[in-house]
Parts: C-alpha cells; structure tokens; sequence
C-alpha cells in the first residue's frame, strides 16, 4: 500500500514543489525551447515523472509503472479514441469525393481565404468541438484549409487557436459533467459559470485567425466579419450555458454563429480578396481532388503537402497585387467553379449528421441503458493508493465506456457513413486501418502524456503543486485558471484537467473562502486555453499537414496567443472573485 505523502523532500512545500513541477518543466522545454518531436517530448516528461514518483515521493516502482500503464490506456481510450475516429470519418468523405463536395460548397459562400477560416476554423471547427473533441477540428479543418490553398503552418495555427473556447462545452459537454462528478457541484450551475468565462475568448478568436492570415490588413478589411461571428458565438454560448442543457450549449452556439456568419456575408464582403488570383479558372476545383489522390497514393501528410503545393499562392495571398480588376478575376474564378447538386452536398454532410443522430439516439433511455451495459468498472490492477487520511485514490479504478464514449459514437457514425457514402466496407476498413498508422506517433504522445498526469496525480505531485500555489489565499483566484491551462496542456484534455485539478479547486476555495463554483469553472475555462498547446493537439495538427516531428515550430506559433488569452482569463476571474464582477458568480 502506497500512503500519499505531499511535502516528501524536507517536509517542505516549496521544494517538493520544485521536484512536481519538473516533469511539466522537461514537457515544455523540450518541445517549445529545445523543439524536440512531441512524441520525445513526452516520453522524455514521462521517464522525469516516474523518477520523481520513486525518488522524491517513496511511491513503489511497481506501482508507478502501473500508473503509467492506466494513464496510456485511458489516453488511447477514450481520449485519443475519439480524434482517430473523427478523422477517419472525414477520411471517408475524402475517399468519396465528398470531402470536395464540403470544400467548395464552403468557397462558393466567399472567395476569400479569410472568410473561408473564419467559416472553417471557427464556425465549422466549433461544431466539430460540441460533437467530438479530440483534435477532431484541428485535423478535419487543417486540412479543408489546406486544400483552399492557405500555407499549412498558418492553417494548423488557426485551426489550434480557435480550437479552444468550444472545448469548455465539447465533446457533449464532457467536461463540465465529469467535473460535476467529481466535486459534487450542480452541473448547470458550473455551466452558468462557465459561460460567464469562456465566451470573452470567443469575442476575439475570430479576429486572431484573421490577424494569423493576414496581419493587421486582414483586421482593417474583414474585421466585421469576424466581429459578428464572434458575437455570435460568444452571445449563443452565454444564453445557452442559463438555458440548455450542457450537452446541446456548443452544437447551438456552434450553429447560430455559422447562420449569422453566411447571412451577413449575404449583405457584406471584404472590399479586397485574398484569393488566388494567379491559378486559372477551375483549379480551386481541381486541387482538392489532386491532393486526395496523392493522400491515396503517397501518405497522409504527402497528400495534404500536394494539395497545398497545387495552389501557386503562399501564406493566405500576401504576395499579391491589389486592384479592381485582380478581384474581379478573382470572383470570376470562383464562380466559374462546378457547383454541385443539393443531393451530393447533403451526403457530403450526412457524416456528421449522422453522429448528432448518434448521440441524440443515446439520450433514449433504453437504448442508453443498452449501450451502457457494455461498460467495464475495475480496480487497476497492481495499483494501492491512498490519500494521507486512508481513502483510495479515485484513479485506481478504472471504467471504460465502450459504446457511450464519444468516440465509439463517432466510430457508430461513420460506420452509419459508409454506404450513404457509396463506399464499400473494404474500403472503409482500409481507411481505417491507413489512418491508424498514420495517427501512431500521435498516440503514443497522447499515452505518455497522460501518462505522466496519472502518475502524477497517483503519486501525489499533483496536490503538492495546488497546495503550494493555494498558499497565495485569495490571491489565487487569477492563478485558478492558470492550472486548468496547465493540465490541459499536459493531458490534451480539458475533461482530464478537471479530474486532476477538480477536487483541488474545490478544496482551495473552501480553504481560501473563494466561490467554489467560481474557481473550478475557472479550471475550465483556463484549460481550453491549453488544448491549443497541448502535445495531443500539437501531434494531430503536424499530422494533418504534413509536419510530422515539426511540433515545436506549432508549439511557438500558438504558444504566445495563449498567453495572452490565459492572461484575460486571469484578469477575469480575479474581477469576478471580487464585488467588481461578484454578481456574475451564480
């Protein structure tokens, strides 16, 4: 039996303090400074934690190593299972051809590559967010991107940062109803709380995908654009964290952004585009389906690399030229691109109308119950940990949803897929089988990842590094949302972030007389800030661009904007800890 001990080097805080956070130290430095592949990064953060566990904390060998175990197979499942099965949903798509079908249905609403991310990355990214989660929009929207011909490193940083403040409700809700649990807190009442967070970022991540794109003459031309989708999104998402229930608050969100986005676009456009003037007419059209035959010949990221290179522009069209005649070739080109029936634009999108019928299919009691049969609850095996006052730690035992978890209803989907696709099950199995290999480095920096936050968490590192940083009283309320940012940047998962840091949030408010709603809403909404740094995400993004053991030059991208954004959040939750924003907490 291994009793946690918290202050194990000296009896002291401070320094056992120092020895937690070394292997969050070696995560970040070798993948933001020393830009070492993600998958070392990991594995290197997973060995220090391991040798910390033993030496620092007396926690058995044998037991540490079976903490890293549970902590991989909880990364595989469900954490990266969800991702591998929403790309090989869009995966399908491309080897119909529908995946073209979706990309030029989205170009004919704007020829410009701004409008085109702020619809894709946003808005379609945000939908992808409410029903799956798990790197699922970076990957899907990456490479729609891609093939619009926006430079690969510039469409993986906009898929990354605006990847973050659906994530809060992603997934169904998942992180919000698993911090629930674990605190004992009402849901709606995190969920108010919440989104009386999150949607400030939604306010601006429109306009920083612009700025990525295209710097500050972006912001001067689609600037309204972006303000009303963010408005959008941010209003529906504050209405609906009061109003509905957390599974449907981003689907809606997600949903009523897209609608306000197209119908402004139907009254506006940029009074310059960025378009690719230079290609002729038709090859917008033509480079899609260039780039899914060299995926099918060459490999994943050789495919989406093809695509990008079939469009003679670079980095969003800064190169060129700007008049009223460029546009007009411009406009010209796009409308001179096939436009394709109301039937095969419904297929293209019946995958992922087929997962909101999945999931809608689930919240029908028997067939909940019947899916739910198929769970497995277990103690770990080799795992004997307590807390100091005897009580086992809630990580030895694990559970496995193997048909409620979001990514088997999204495997459930995209098998649903596959003929209304007018594909084969031959061909649907060699998808998958393709998409795995290629997905393996980003599994294995998943696995080690979390690994490193079980081993932590079992160990007792984790409550070492919240004690000490609770010792700031009611001065920790902006420091709240910094260890959400850290635990999703370490796990990938805002959801995991929740189980980690849940319970000590609540256990620093009781001991600081801070609003326990407020500080472990702020664990959340701080941790969709880290999915944009978070290896899970940084792997999935290089993969989908072909920029595999590049992480770190993704890492330097983002890294700043989420600074900036966890510094927001900072500043508003301190504002809401006191009678400035007091009113806000529920």
């Amino acid at each position: 039996m291994y009793t946690q001990i918290f202050d194990p080097v000296a009896h002291s805080i401070a320094a056992s303090a120092a020895f937690a956070a070394l292997p969050l130290l070696t995560l970040f430095v070798l993948l933001g400074v020393l830009r070492l592949p993600a998958r070392w990064a990991a594995l290197a953060s997973l060995v220090v934690s391991m040798i910390v566990a033993v030496f620092a904390y007396g926690m058995p060998g044998g037991q540490v190593v079976s903490g890293a175990l549970e902590g991989a197979a909880i990364g595989f499942f469900p954490i990266i299972w969800i991702g591998i099965n929403a790309i090989w949903l869009f995966k399908l798509t491309q080897e119909s051809g529908h995946a073209d079908v979706l990309r030029r249905t989205l170009a004919h609403v704007s020829p410009d590559q701004r409008v085109q991310a702020v619809l894709i990355a946003f808005c379609f990214g945000a939908l992808l967010e409410a029903l799956a989660g798990g790197g699922a929009p970076v990957a899907i929207c990456a490479v729609l991107l891609i093939s619009l011909g926006v430079e690969p490193i510039k469409a993986a940083t906009v898929c990354l940062i605006a990847d973050t403040s659906p994530v809060a409700f992603g997934a169904l809700g998942l992180p919000i109803t698993v911090l629930a649990k674990i605190t004992h807190l009402p849901v709606h009442d995190i969920s108010v709380m919440v989104g009386r967070q999150a949607p400030l970022l939604s306010l601006f991540i429109p306009l920083m995908l612009v700025f990525i794109l295209d710097g500050r003459r972006g912001l001067k031309e689609v600037w309204p654009l972006a303000a009303v989708a963010g408005l959008a999104f941010a209003f529906a998402q504050f209405a609906g964290s009061m109003l509905l229930p957390v599974e449907l608050v981003d689907i809606v969100a997600a949903l009523v952004c897209a609608g306000a986005s197209i119908a402004f676009l139907r009254a506006w456009a940029p009074a310059v585009l960025r378009a690719d003037l230079n290609a002729p007419q038709g090859v917008l059209a033509q480079s899609g389906a260039r780039g899914a035959a060299a995926t099918n010949n060459g490999g994943h990221g050789a495919g989406l690399q093809g695509a990008a290179l079939a469009m003679p522009m670079t980095g969003g069209g800064a190169a060129f030229e700007r008049n009223p005649q460029q546009d007009a070739r411009a406009r010209a080109a796009f409308a001179d691109t096939p436009r394709d029936s109301r039937a095969e634009i419904l297929r293209a999108l019946a995958p992922y109308a087929a997962v909101i019928l999945v999931v809608a299919a689930t919240q029908i009691g028997f067939i909940a119950h019947a899916m739910g049969a198929l769970t497995s609850t277990f103690a770990w095996p080799g795992l004997h940990v307590v807390d100091p006052k005897g009580a086992p730690v809630s990580a030895v035992t694990a559970k496995f949803e193997w048909l409620l978890s979001a990514g088997s209803i999204v495997l459930i989907a995209g098998a649903l897929s596959v003929p209304l696709l007018k594909l084969d099950a031959r061909t649907a199995a060699r998808t998958y089988v393709k998409n795995l290999h290629e997905l393996r480095w980003a599994v294995f920096t998943v696995c080690c990842v979390v690994g490193v936050a079980y081993i932590m968490n079992l160990s007792g590192q984790i409550v070492t590094l919240g004690i000490w940083a609770a010792r700031a009283g009611t001065a920790f309320a902006p420091v709240s949302p910094v260890l959400g940012w850290f635990a999703t940047a370490l796990t990938g998962s805002d959801t995991s972030a929740n189980a980690l840091f849940g319970m000590l949030q609540l256990t620093t408010a009781h001991h600081t007389g801070l609003s326990d709603i407020l500080l472990t809403a702020a664990n959340t909404s701080g941790g969709v800030v880290g999915k944009a740094i978070s290896p899970q995400n940084l792997a999935v993004g290089a993969v989908a661009v072909g920029m595999v053991g590049r992480e770190g030059q993704l890492f330097r991208r983002v890294a700043g904007w989420t600074v900036l954004m966890i510094a927001a959040l900072s500043l508003l939750v301190w504002a809401q800890s006191t009678p400035l924003l007091g009113w806000m907490v529920p």
